[in-house]
């Protein structure tokens, strides 16, 4: 009997024109180690010319052409087990706040501080110092509480569910650092010790910034790292798809639960939840009411997140 050769629907497009596609999306990204899931989604979100193509053929036709991000082996290190869930399905819930080290040509070791939204990745502030102290630690934190709330006076987080998660570095464990919490009226939430996953979220944005930005980019003087620094984390909050915001950005998840929230709060029946409206913008689809079953907790308001 002869072959009939692979049945099935025939795909869109050839595997040379994929495959080209497939290197003018990396030629064209701002980022540098992306993978080949990621370049799929660009491709296939794309306004014009999108490209249509299954992820293990991407997948085949990178690894083919050596183009597939490096690959990375875990480090196996004694830890403290955590089975915790530490995202929040909401701004301004939990954020988290971490230092690392990077190095400036000419005048050694620097560090850089920032402050993450547990809810969306979305770096909120970020500074960098000669000296990682105590003081430099508390400077982003200072800033996310001032752009999200408008001050950074005396109690102005009390009584939000807010908390900071941190490590218990030297910095965050002194009493300089936790009286000025205390003031700004934050409550503390610590990581367990020897388990970095309790602070996951910044220590993946680490991992991120040094594959990114650290380990390729030399810097000259702190002005030049001040720049570098800034376009990486406003490329990153723009454009960096992450897995488990549906392949979105920090911020186009954010505009798309604030917009659920308008529509919620608009409704005047009651029907509608933010939630049941944050799910229908991430899937495309229009349950009816009745089925919208998925709640977020109440009282959001929208004064309350900032959009920038």
């Amino acid at each position: 009997m002869a072959k009939t050769g692979k049945r099935g629907r025939k795909p869109l497009h050839s595997d040379e024109t994929v495959l080209h596609e497939i290197k003018v999306e990396i030629q064209n990204s701002v980022f540098k180690s992306e993978g080949y899931f990621k370049v799929k989604k660009r491709m296939q979100r794309r306004p014009n010319n999108a490209i249509r193509a299954g992820k293990e053929r991407v997948n085949k036709l990178m690894r083919e052409n050596d183009l597939l991000s490096p690959n990375r082996r875990s480090r196996s290190t004694k830890k403290n087990d955590h089975k915790g869930r530490i995202i929040t399905d909401k701004p301004n819930i939990m954020w988290a706040t971490d230092g690392k080290k990077f190095w400036i040509n000419g005048s050694g070791w620097h560090w850089f501080f920032g402050v993450i939204d547990h809810f969306n990745d979305e770096i909120l502030a970020w500074h960098i110092a000669k000296i990682g102290n105590r003081f430099a630690a508390m400077e982003p934190v200072r800033s996310a509480i001032r752009k999200q709330f408008g001050s950074v006076n005396r109690d102005v987080c009390r009584g939000m569910e807010l908390q900071l998660r941190s490590d218990h570095g030297s910095q965050y464990d002194s009493a300089d650092f936790m009286n000025e919490m205390k003031f700004l009226g934050l409550g503390m939430s610590k990581a367990y010790v020897r388990s970095p996953e309790c602070n996951g979220i910044i220590e993946r944005f680490h991992r991120t910034l040094e594959e990114e930005l650290l380990q390729i980019k030399p810097f000259n003087s702190i002005e030049e790292a001040q720049r570098e620094i800034a376009e990486f984390i406003d490329n990153y909050n723009t454009h960096w798809i992450l897995h488990r915001l549906n392949h979105y950005s920090p911020m186009e998840y954010k505009r798309m639960y604030i917009e659920a929230l308008k529509n919620a709060q608009s409704d005047t029946s009651g029907n509608i939840e933010p939630e049941g409206q944050f799910v229908l913008l991430l899937s495309g689809s229009i349950p009816r009411k009745k089925d919208q079953t998925q709640k977020i907790s109440k009282g959001v308001k929208l004064a309350e997140i900032s959009l920038s």
